[in-house]
């Protein structure tokens, strides 16, 4: 799910804060907290370089406030292309050991509701101080990562800069002036650069489901409702400079056998042979030569089949772990839906462990001793996360769970046109389009793939239950 902002609830229906009691999400900040992000007016000193001649603009969902990045891409002269980017030097903002630390400790992330976001740090620096908004500079960790033609990485520098974005642009504004061929300067080579290295992403073995996501989302009416949406390929650009960011960290920390991993295991050979033999009945041609990425990369979503498919290639994505380094290296220190080592360093405002692997890199880049503050954090991290990204998880699966049957309640006995994903002996997945619901289904031509008529026989908001029964 997208992060989404901070919104007025619509008419009265669906319980979401009841729903963030039940799971115990983080709710208002304490009174110290709020008061030392209020009163912290400057950041705190650090040695930074003036980058405000470089034209940044940043690229979020409509509504975004707080903004982590800031991009400028440019072409170099020998081939391939320059990338800044700039991320939100949180650590300038937060006082080690003091409330807004603590609470962001506690927190471990942003969790966003339709109605409402419980942001990681009070608003005071999550969506105005430390955000890089386009009124003024801000001070930021700015990599510059030199990219080749074939989209490998020929070399990485990074450092604390004062930088200032020149403009808040929404993806579909991006996409937009990308489809025209109108994009700032800034953005000019995003679409270029972005389709080399998600080519590179493939060649790694990387793997993108390409599923549509379900997004609950108010009506003209002020109703919710669901629906899929499919990610824009400005979406898609933008995400591979952020990974392409975090791989550079990852090998900056692996070089220096200290700091915090993504990590994912390779897909087990087990489950692509299960695959495999899903994919064929399917009837999807899956050569020997090609990697389950690459077939994910060649498949329609449109398509009931191909969509099926990429559903069940879920299975290749689970277990993703936080790992944490010191002295060590993991045997296995890559992440397989990336195809290499990675790092989450670009979204420190909303996610805790960028800050702390953003100061691991900038001191193992300038050869100097990672501050005590976040070297003695580290080993830590990987269970506070772990446990942040469980009740961040509830919670989406619950708001969509209870505003599916909100959807339906009245719409019991209706029939629907579905398509079967995951299908067993005791039923199937399966998902209507409009609206956008995914349920269990019971009944008989449950086969993986296929379209079929269903009929809503179970719409429980108290319980966020939807049932679904075939039509034959």
């Amino acid at each position: 799910m997208h992060h989404r902002v901070t919104r007025t609830p619509p008419l009265p229906g669906l319980d979401f804060a009841a729903i963030r009691t039940e799971l115990r999400t983080p709710g208002a900040f304490p009174d110290d907290a709020l008061d030392e992000a209020h009163q912290t007016k400057q950041p705190m000193e650090t040695t930074s370089r003036d980058a405000t001649d470089i034209e940044l603009v940043t690229i979020d969902p409509p509504g975004s406030m707080d903004l982590d990045q800031a991009l400028a891409i440019s072409t170099r002269s020998g081939g391939g292309w320059r990338v800044h980017y700039a991320i939100a030097d949180v650590a300038a903002w937060v006082r080690p050991g003091g409330p807004v630390d603590r609470e962001a400790r506690r927190r471990t992330q942003t969790y966003y509701s339709p109605d409402l976001n419980e942001p990681l740090h009070p608003p005071a620096l999550s969506t105005a101080a430390a955000s890089l908004l386009p009124d003024g500079p801000r001070p930021a960790v700015l990599w510059t990562l030199d990219v080749d033609e074939s989209g490998r990485l020929d070399s990485v520098s990074l450092g604390r800069a004062t930088v200032r974005s020149r403009a808040q642009l929404t993806y579909q504004q991006v996409q937009t002036m990308a489809d025209e061929h109108r994009l700032p300067e800034p953005l000019a080579e995003l679409p270029a650069l972005g389709r080399v290295l998600l080519d590179d992403a493939r060649r790694r073995g990387a793997i993108e489901l390409g599923l549509p996501e379900q997004e609950v989302v108010a009506t003209d009416r002020g109703e919710w409702t669901l629906e899929l949406r499919s990610e824009l390929d400005s979406e898609r650009w933008n995400a591979q400079i952020s990974l392409l960011t975090g791989r550079a960290a990852a090998t900056l920390m692996i070089e220096g056998r200290l700091g915090l991993l993504r990590t994912l295991p390779r897909p087990d050979p087990e489950v692509v042979d299960r695959l495999r033999s899903v994919a064929a009945g399917l009837g999807i041609a899956w050569p020997e030569t090609q990697t389950p990425g690459g077939l994910l990369a060649s498949l329609d979503m449109a398509t009931p089949h191909h969509a099926a498919f990429a559903d069940l290639a879920a299975e290749l994505l689970r277990g993703a772990d936080y790992t944490a380094m010191e002295g060590t290296v993991p045997d296995d220190p890559g992440h397989g839906g990336i195809g290499a080592p990675y790092a989450h360093v670009t979204a420190p405002l909303r996610r805790l462990a960028d800050r702390f692997t953003a100061e691991t890199c900038l001191a193992l880049f300038e050869g100097r001793e990672v501050p005590d503050w976040a070297r003695e954090a580290l080993a830590g991290l990987p269970q506070i996360m772990s446990d942040g990204n469980r009740r961040a998880r509830a919670l989406e699966r619950a708001v969509v769970d209870a505003t599916e049957a909100w959807v339906l309640r009245d719409r019991v006995g209706h029939q629907f046109t579905a398509v079967v994903m995951e299908s067993n002996h005791q039923g199937a997945t399966v998902v209507v389009e409009d609206p956008a619901i995914r349920a269990r289904c019971e009944g008989t031509g449950l086969v993986s793939g296929r379209e079929i008529t269903v009929r809503c026989t179970q719409a429980d908001v108290e319980r966020r239950l939807v049932r679904f029964q075939s039509v034959p």
